[in-house]
């Protein structure tokens, strides 16, 4: 008790009165105690009020458990002239972006690389950028219309890159972030999703630029009324979103309304396509990744892990370097693992790697080296394959386009959806994302994501666009 304090007087003064020596000593504990009840309290309140004010936190926190009725399909943008002699076939990437626009009933939220969804952006004159402009008329349009929140998060453009797509949507009220990666971590912001009314999502290799609805091989994932998936990819574009504001820093801690349950150790139950599974959402780089959220290179690294029978893998670019480091930087931490489990556990590795134009030549070396990790006598088996998509005159002329930009993985167990190249930057300091689902623990008579995306890479391996590299592999007349 604090009876006979008088909290008014100045300390400075009950330090002077005269008094016994032992009621000197209770009052100067009493006063310690007083100190320490009230004025402890009011510090760490401020430091919590000033944590708050520095981060704005996202509204909504996750469920523990999802009892939505989660429908996931493949999409993918197949381009023009590519056919395949197979059944295998997937919705389109633009179908299922116009899909979402219209079931937009209160928010839409787009991390994007880049914009160049027209004809003008490019300047060029080519009629399959009409699907483009299909995108950007119908974004512009539901911005215009007022009743939808449209926030779009875009790496920071250089001079040098068209910029009016994201001038015509802010100028029709959508609410438009700059993210400067480049001055955060040294990178960009690589990542490609939408989340739609907090219950829908869209994850994958597709930019916001018409070449990749018609000119250019990619491949996604639309979640349809999956809230609790939704809001956890919410969480790593409101990420975005605090940093696209001028002047923010990369918290040294994330705030805990940022950080998820749902990871490679505890993922999300729940039904997918009316299939028990296991899901979680990674990221990239380690520094954007608040607690809990499993890092998009541990992922990858776990996923090759966990596989006893295959790995295939589908990336534009796999290089085993720091791609865009200078000086020079080897970094082996992927092409370790995938050597590891072809000697250990004798599993099949198969990669699909794009060959085009832009191909940096000092891939492939290290994919030859891959490729002769290969002995029937030891059971040893890693194939490589360049995957070239052939283009005519006309197509010859459109800029980065005619390219496999595919960024997933498959084995026996797990589907793997990313938005990165398999080069050490990628993970270091740009910023991806991935979706994680594996459904071997459900018994079900329909075909499992696994097991379709499995059908889309065997289509391709098996296709004539696709040829084995080996020492005598002409890479000038390929690609």
């Amino acid at each position: 008790m604090l009876t006979g304090i008088n909290t008014d007087v100045p300390y400075e003064k009950l330090a002077s009165l005269k008094m016994p020596e032992e009621e000197t000593q209770h009052r100067y504990k009493a006063q310690k105690y007083y100190w320490f009840v009230f004025l402890v309290p009011t510090l760490l309140l401020a430091v919590m009020v000033l944590q708050a004010l520095l981060v704005p936190l996202p509204s909504r926190t996750l469920r523990q458990t999802c009892t939505d009725p989660c429908r996931l399909v493949l999409v993918e943008s197949i381009p023009e002239g590519l056919s395949f002699n197979t059944s295998t076939t997937n919705p389109s990437i633009y179908q299922t972006w116009l899909d979402l626009i219209s079931e937009a009933q209160s928010s839409l939220d787009i991390a994007s690389f880049y914009w160049t969804l027209t004809n003008k952006d490019t300047g060029t004159h080519e009629q399959t950028a009409n699907q483009g402009e299909d995108i950007l008329a119908g974004l512009t349009r539901l911005s215009k219309e007022g009743r939808v929140s449209v926030r779009i998060a875009v790496s920071m453009p250089q001079e040098s890159q068209p910029q009016e797509d994201l001038a015509i949507l802010s100028n029709a009220g959508a609410d438009v972030r700059k993210v400067n990666m480049r001055e955060l971590t040294s990178g960009v912001l690589h990542t490609k999703f939408w989340v739609v009314d907090r219950k829908h999502i869209y994850i994958g290799s597709a930019n916001m630029d018409w070449r990749s609805l018609t000119q250019v091989k990619e491949l996604g994932a639309v979640v349809y009324n999956c809230s609790c998936l939704a809001e956890d990819l919410g969480k790593i574009f409101q990420a975005y979103w605090y940093l696209g504001e001028a002047g923010k820093t990369i918290p040294s801690h994330w705030p805990a309304n940022y950080s998820t349950p749902y990871n490679k150790d505890t993922p999300l139950e729940l039904s997918l396509n009316g299939t028990p599974s296991s899901t979680y959402l990674s990221s990239s780089p380690p520094a954007l990744c608040a607690d809990g959220r499993t890092q998009d290179l541990k992922a990858i690294l776990s996923v090759i892990d966990d596989a006893h029978q295959f790995v295939y893998i589908a990336v534009m670019n796999y290089l085993p370097t720091m791609e865009f480091s200078h000086p020079k930087r080897y970094w082996s931490d992927i092409d370790t693992q995938l050597r590891r489990v072809a000697y250990e556990r004798r599993v099949h590795v198969r990669l699909l790697i794009s060959c085009w134009a832009s191909t940096q030549p000092a891939m492939f070396p290290f994919l030859r080296s891959l490729a002769s990790v290969n002995d029937h006598k030891s059971k040893l088996d890693i194939q490589v394959k360049l995957f070239v998509v052939p283009a005519n005159p006309r197509q010859k002329e459109i800029p980065y386009a005619r390219v496999n930009h595919n960024k997933y993985m498959v084995t026996d167990k797990v589907a793997y959806i990313g938005t990165s190249n398999w080069s050490g930057d990628y993970f270091v300091h740009t910023a991806g994302s991935a979706l994680v689902v594996n459904q071997t623990s459900a018994q079900s008579t329909e075909s499992t994501v696994q097991e379709q995306l499995q059908a889309v890479f065997e289509r391709d391996w098996d296709s004539s666009y696709s040829t084995p590299i080996n020492q005598h592999t002409d890479l000038n007349r390929l690609c």
